[in-house]
């Protein structure tokens, strides 16, 4: 795929009849709306819809409770306490944004948020208490003035949301297909979503190939973190959401801003696959910075000193590794004292012993990481994306709140906002045709994809599963913290050089073609969003929040205060449009 336009240009054409190379559906389930992925996006948009009466689906790549929110230990940013207001927090995340994000869209979350929040605890989640209080227990993160993170369980924020989701989940009845891949969309003759075909893997009910038909989709598949040899995203995160929309004709947003997590436990230049985490909320209660001689340098680089945006943190100590010409720096808290990191952080605790640092008595090397996509799918205010019937939100998504660069613990509150909107926009529709059969019903019979004949069907050639440390090795060499025309340009080449010989393998014209399966479909989605990624990085010719370009150091708000609109074409090209201004053109409503 090679980027072929700009220009401001026209909406795409929904469907460019592209697909993964796979078996035939064998079996389907019959639905109103099928959710794909279980974190807090998915799990609130699916119970929101089915608390509207349409039959519900949830589809998740592992166990329900096994995907990126449960990971999460700062928590989750809303203005709950004295003092504290939405406009306070909009301007903390129109600051870290950079000038990118849609004030419409974060105003929207940071007013809408303090009451999802509040449906959340209602739902069953139990967050942290302030000592003898009621009261939730504020902290502060890295970009916030204001104390207005909720955590739970001192650093295990995530698990307990999950917790609570999924329980409800279950106490509602939902019908659920774990384990499960999705692998494409299905359209009717007009374009319109009409369902998605998936490969579950193991034993249970149902197995192999399948499909959920339903009018609307809402992808909550996370981000794509393993994308990079070095990630905080555990191993499900392929970037299966965004190579599925590209491959149904919506269009892709700002995914050159993949935000490296600045603190990320060091485990030295060989680490690979997912590593462990040191939350912001270790700096936000007071942890330093250091280099090996014990010199906070995060000083006087920014009025927040550690608790700078998290690109500010990551650039910081990126230099300052190079001047000393070392892989890593510290985070020292060791004045917390044994009793704090037992109680306020005993999963990072454990994490750190358990690979031989006691951050009581040491100081814990850290480095940065790739930790969550700021862009994604492009969507509306309302989560529908450009292609009729297909929603998404959580990190699978753009809506416009991050823009350059994610403020802290934004994410769980935008998953949890956008998923009501969505769910409200489906209630709001039509009432379903099924609305008198309550529960999806599971058939023997073969899922049919009746797709416009403006589309014709094409299948993607597949990447061999053994090329996917290739793709990771390749992105955080050329497409890492740091970036250049130089190391973008080297890792597009790779990157093309993997695509034509899967098409050559494909073609049979070299060594044989992969078998359909999940590693190789995980490899092939790998190398599209990375092929994506790559694509925008080097269009962007400036330094903006966490895109950080070495040859073009500043931020160019006459040249590049605008987004890229990034569709796949039906052969298989990357097509780049370029947005007039910082604002986007209205989606397709479905």
């Amino acid at each position: 795929m090679t980027a072929t336009g700009t220009g401001t240009g026209p909406g795409p054409v929904p469907g460019t009849g592209i697909r993964l190379q796979a078996p035939a559906p064998g079996w389907s389930i019959e639905a109103d709306v099928v959710v794909v992925g279980s974190g807090v996006a998915g799990l609130t948009a699916a119970l929101r819809c089915a608390a509207a009466g349409r039959r519900t689906v949830v589809v998740t790549k592992a166990r329900l409770d096994d995907g990126s929110t449960r990971w999460a230990q700062g928590g989750i940013a809303a203005a709950l306490g004295d003092g504290d207001t939405p406009e306070q927090h909009l301007a903390d995340t129109l600051v870290a944004g950079a000038g990118l994000c849609d004030e419409a869209a974060v105003r929207t979350l940071v007013t809408e948020g303090p009451d999802a929040v509040h449906r959340l605890i209602r739902t069953g989640a139990r967050f942290d208490t302030a000592p003898g209080s009621d009261e939730i227990a504020l902290t502060r993160e890295g970009g916030h003035h204001r104390r207005r993170i909720a955590h739970a369980g001192g650093d295990a924020t995530g698990a307990e949301i999950s917790r609570a989701l999924v329980e409800a989940v279950r106490a509602a009845g939902l019908r659920t297909v774990e384990n499960a891949l999705v692998l494409d969309l299905l359209t009717d003759p007009d374009g319109h979503t009409s369902g998605v075909t998936l490969h579950v893997m193991g034993e249970g009910q149902h197995d192999g190939v399948g499909a959920v038909h339903a009018p609307s989709v809402v992808l909550a598949t996370g981000g794509m973190g393993q994308v990079f040899s070095a990630t905080t995203n555990p191993a499900v995160s392929t970037g299966d959401g965004v190579a599925l929309a590209l491959r149904a004709g919506a269009e892709i947003s700002d995914l050159e801003f993949v935000q490296f997590h600045p603190t990320v436990l060091y485990l030295g230049p060989e680490a690979e696959g997912q590593q462990p985490l040191i939350s912001e909320a270790v700096r936000g209660e007071g942890a330093h910075l250091v280099d090996a001689d014990g010199t906070r340098f995060m000083v006087g680089q920014h009025e927040l000193a550690e608790l700078a945006p998290r690109d500010i943190v990551a650039k910081a100590i990126m230099r300052r590794a190079h001047e000393q010409g070392v892989e890593h720096m510290y985070l020292d808290g060791r004045h917390f004292g044994a009793q704090m990191w037992e109680t306020r952080f005993p999963t990072i605790l454990a994490a750190c012993r358990s690979h031989g640092i006691d951050p009581v008595t040491e100081p814990i090397p850290v480095a940065p990481a790739a930790h969550y996509a700021s862009g994604g799918v492009r969507t509306d205010l309302r989560g529908r994306t450009t292609v009729p019937g297909l929603y998404a939100c959580g990190e699978v998504a753009c809506t416009g709140v991050h823009g350059a660069n994610r403020l802290a613990s934004n994410s769980l509150l935008e998953g949890l906002v956008f998923a009501e909107r969505i769910a409200a926009d489906i209630a709001e529709g039509p009432a379903p045709a099924s609305a008198t059969h309550p529960d999806p019903a599971l058939t023997p019979a073969p899922a049919t994809d009746p797709a416009p004949a403006s589309a014709p069907r094409t299948t993607l050639p597949l990447l061999a599963p053994e090329t996917r440390t290739a793709v990771q090795r390749t992105m955080t060499a050329g497409a890492g913290v740091l970036r250049s025309a130089g190391s973008l340009a080297h890792a597009a080449a790779e990157l093309d050089r993997l695509h034509r010989e899967a098409t050559e393998a494909s073609a049979g014209t070299t060594h044989k073609a992969p078998e359909p399966g999940v590693e190789a479909w995980e490899a092939t989605n790998l190398l599209c969003v990375a092929r994506v990624l790559v694509a925008a990085a080097q269009r962007r010719a400036e330094t903006r929040g966490c895109h950080w370009r070495e040859d073009h150091p500043d931020r160019d708000d006459a040249s590049w205060r605008r987004h890229f609109r990034i569709t796949l074409d039906a052969d298989r090209a990357l097509t780049l449009h370029t947005t007039a201004t910082a604002d986007f053109p209205p989606t397709t409503a479905p």
